[in-house]
C-alpha cells in the first residue's frame, strides 16, 4: 500500500483516538484533529500555557539506535515537561512530523504507539498538526496547558536565602544515552539503565503540588543539565547559587559499568534530558516540602545567594565555579 499524506493523517488520527483519557480532557476541544484547525476551550479561572519543542534526527536522537516507540513517547513527554515546570497541566498538543517514505510503515506504527501511550498517561490528547516528506526525521510538538490564574511558577522568583531543591535523580538520562552511543542495538529494550533516556516522565504531579500550595518561588525543568539550567534560573532572578556536591541525588552506576569511568557527579551536573524539576523555596516553607511526592523524591541541594556566582561546594568545603557543560545544540 502506497502511503499518501491523507492516509498518514488518517493513521495518526485513528492511532490517537481516545488517547486523552477522560471526557473532561476531550471536552476542551470543540473541534479536534481532522479540520483546518482545532478549536480549544479554556476553563474559567485558568491561564493558558504554550510551549513547543523540536526533536530532530541526528541532533536529539539516532533513528538507527533509538526505537521509534520510545521516540513517540519522548517527543510528547519532553514538551509536556515545560508545562510541569510552570506548575500547570497539559490539555492538548499539536504534532508536526516530517519523515522519509521509508519510515511510513512499521517505524511510523511504532512511533504512533509510543505517542498514544504518552498521550494517555499524560492526559494530553492530540488536537491536530501537519505532515510532510523529508530525507530526515523532524518532529515538532506544541502543547497547550493551563494553570490556575496567577499560579504559574516562573524562573524569576528566587531570592537570596531561598533553598534549592530538585526532584528525582540526576544524570540517569545521560547514562542511558552514553550506553546507547557505545553499544547501540546490542542493548535490550527492557534494560532499566535506558528507561530515563528513552521514556522520561515529566514531573506534573510535583509541579502542580508546588504551584497550588505556593511553595516554589522559582522553577524550571532540567532539560539541558544542571550546569546549563541553574545559571538560567539565577540569571532570570538576578541571583547566584551555592550547590552542595555531597547532596546531589546522583545516578547510580551499575557495578559492571563502574570500570568505564562514569562519574556520577559529572553526569548529574552536565547530563541533559532528565526532565526533573529544579525549584527554590523560601526559608519559612522549607519544612513544608515533603520527602516525596508520589514516588518521586525531593532533595535539598543548596541555597540561593546574593553574589551572582554559581558555585559547587565539595565534601571538603572547597568552592569552585560550575562551568556550563550541559547540552547546547550550537556548541
Amino acid at each position: 500500500m502506497t502511503m499518501t499524506e491523507n492516509s498518514i493523517l488518517e493513521l495518526i488520527g485513528q492511532s490517537q483516538s481516545g488517547a486523552g483519557s477522560g471526557s473532561r480532557r476531550i471536552a476542551a476541544l470543540s473541534v479536534g484533529i481532522g479540520d483546518d484547525a482545532a478549536v480549544w476551550r479554556p476553563r474559567p479561572g485558568f491561564e493558558t500555557i504554550l510551549t513547543c519543542d523540536w526533536f530532530l534526527e541526528g541532533t536529539h536522537f539516532l533513528a538507527d539506535r533509538h526505537p521509534s516507540r520510545s521516540l513517540g513517547w519522548k517527543c510528547l513527554a519532553r514538551a509536556v515537561s515545560d508545562i510541569a515546570a510552570m506548575g500547570g497541566e497539559p490539555r492538548c498538543f499539536l504534532l508536526s512530523l516530517a519523515m522519509p517514505k521509508k519510515r511510513a510503515g512499521e517505524w511510523l506504527a511504532n512511533f504512533l504507539k509510543g505517542l498514544r501511550e504518552a498521550s494517555r498517561v499524560l492526559h494530553c490528547p492530540i488536537a491536530g498538526g501537519d505532515t510532510t516528506q523529508r530525507d530526515q526525521l523532524l518532529i515538532n510538538v506544541t502543547v497547550i496547558g493551563e494553570c490556575e490564574r496567577a499560579r504559574a511558577v516562573l524562573r524569576s522568583g528566587a531570592r537570596p536565602g531561598h533553598a534549592i531543591f530538585v526532584t528525582g535523580r540526576l544524570g540517569e538520562a545521560e547514562y542511558g544515552l552514553r550506553l546507547t552511543q557505545a553499544r547501540g542495538k546490542n542493548l535490550k529494550s527492557g534494560d532499566a539503565r535506558l528507561q530515563k533516556h528513552r521514556y522520561p516522565m515529566p514531573r506534573l504531579e510535583a509541579g502542580a503540588f508546588l504551584a497550588r500550595r505556593g511553595l516554589a518561588t522559582a522553577m524550571m525543568d532540567l532539560s539541558d543539565g544542571m550546569s546549563s539550567d541553574l545559571p538560567r534560573l539565577c540569571a532570570a532572578s538576578g541571583v547566584g547559587a551555592r550547590i552542595d556536591q555531597a547532596k546531589l541525588p546522583c545516578v547510580r552506576i551499575a557495578r559492571h559499568d563502574a570500570s568505564k569511568k562514569f562519574d556520577p557527579s559529572q553526569l548529574a551536573l552536565n547530563g541533559g534530558d532528565d526532565y526533573e524539576l529544579l525549584f527554590t523555596v523560601a526559608k519559612k516553607n522549607v519544612a513544608r516540602i515533603p520527602k516525596r511526592i508520589g514516588r518521586v523524591a525531593l532533595t535539598r541541594i543548596g541555597e540561593i545567594t546574593s553574589e551572582k556566582k554559581i558555585l559547587l561546594v565539595s565534601q571538603r568545603g572547597r568552592s569552585q565555579s560550575i562551568n556550563n557543560q550541559g547540552w547546547d545544540p550550537f556548541r
